[in-house]
């Protein structure tokens, strides 16, 4: 039984590892009014996974944009996380965007890339 336990041990670090080549992480602390985004291309019907928390609220959204238009297909403002499943409506390149409100931000989560 103990050589059981580390080989178990060794084949859920393999499964997280090989798992985690489908997710771009997010790290990243933002000062007041500051913003980062996670930007791919995705084709129309593509699902993302995407979970992300915050220690402080700041404004969250996915988009695209459509020549010069920036189409929202998820907005949210003021908040400290969130999480889901994104369905892209068309192909494109679609950027997932948080901003810092008044105060600086650690912001800690990940998308997937797959």
């Amino acid at each position: 039984m103990t050589r059981l336990l580390p080989a178990v041990f060794a084949l859920g670090a393999l499964a997280a590892a090989a798992a985690s080549d489908d997710w771009r992480p997010v790290d990243v602390t933002l000062e007041p009014t500051r913003s980062t985004e996670s930007c791919m291309q995705i084709d129309a019907g593509d699902k993302r996974r995407y979970q992300w928390k915050s220690d402080a609220p700041v404004d969250f959204n996915i988009h695209y944009h459509s020549g010069a238009e920036i189409l929202y297909m998820v907005k949210h403002d003021g908040m400290r996380g969130d999480g889901g499943t994104f369905v892209a409506r068309e192909g494109g390149g679609y950027c997932w965007m948080w901003t810092a409100r008044d105060k600086r931000a650690k912001i800690e989560g990940r998308v997937e890339i797959r």
